[in-house]
């Protein structure tokens, strides 16, 4: 079952000053959603763009309700804090998207213990405490939703050889999605995830692989509009999933891909953590 729209519901989003974070706020948005903006960016950074207070504006824009909150995952006080603020500013939380997250792919010798806490700080323990302040609100939301920007456990070794501690931090927000999706599901509370199966036009894939697959990546709006499809179903149906987001628009019914890419006519490149593929072809990797 889905339900009609996401108007007038508090969606608390983590990491969204930027990319896929922005994307899905305003997507959420067009909908006369309430959108609490978090992310540590409240200033313009001479390498990256997006701040809270941009997409704030941009959010009201499109049609929602914006709250700005800076916010450091990693501090479990403003955690708390944020997530007390934005359920009194709003009455309510209906919404969780936990996407922050850090990245860097290097291998266990040339990952430093600061970069690697940073990974863990963010990734796993900045989504267990994102969930777990949130959760109270989420109880006694009418259709509560929290979706994790993460990967399917996948257990091949090829994704822990090059990248072991990005690649255990990004299965411990799936994790999180496994345990916690079991735990509340007899009362009512979706916990999924959603992964994409090509790259997306990031800062983060942008500083972290080569110009090609910049090009041959798809724009951010996939994962929005995958995500809002998401949010709409039915919490007591739709949980403990590793969603795609191409499989969630075939299910919609979307069939043109193109207008996703950032290249048209290129072939999309096949992101991390997905067997069954291999630089846009199908096959075994």
């Amino acid at each position: 079952m889905s339900i009609p729209g996401l108007q007038a519901r508090t969606v608390f989003i983590t990491g969204a000053s930027r990319g896929i974070g922005r994307a899905i706020a305003l997507r959420c948005a067009r909908d006369g959603a309430n959108i609490v903006v978090t992310a540590k960016t409240v200033a313009p950074h001479p390498q990256l763009p997006g701040t809270i207070h941009e997409v704030a504006r941009e959010v009201e824009e499109a049609g929602g309700r914006a709250l700005a909150i800076a916010l450091d995952v990693r501090d479990e006080a403003a955690i708390a804090a944020a997530a007390a603020q934005a359920a009194t500013h709003f009455g309510g939380i209906d919404i969780l998207v936990n996407n922050a997250s850090a990245i860097q792919l290097s291998g266990t010798l040339e990952t430093t213990a600061r970069r690697f806490d940073l990974m863990f700080g963010v990734n796993v323990r900045g989504t267990f405490l994102c969930s777990q302040a949130c959760l109270p609100y989420l109880l006694k939301a009418n259709n509560p939703h929290i979706l994790n920007l993460a990967p399917p456990l996948n257990m091949h070794p090829q994704w822990f050889r090059d990248h072991a501690a990005y690649t255990m931090a990004k299965y411990g927000m799936s994790m999180c999605t496994l345990g916690m999706a079991a735990e509340f599901r007899d009362r009512g509370v979706a916990v999924n995830s959603l992964w994409p199966r090509t790259t997306i036009a990031t800062a983060a894939i942008a500083a972290n692989f080569p110009p090609e697959i910049l090009k041959a990546s798809r724009k951010a709006d996939i994962m929005a509009d995958a995500a809002y499809a998401i949010l709409k179903r039915d919490s007591r149906g739709a949980t403990g999933h590793f969603y795609i987001d191409e499989a969630v628009l075939r299910e919609e019914g979307v069939t043109d891909f193109e207008v996703y890419a950032v290249t048209p006519g290129a072939e999309p490149y096949i992101d991390l953590f997905l067997d069954g593929f291999s630089n846009g072809q199908e096959g075994k990797t």
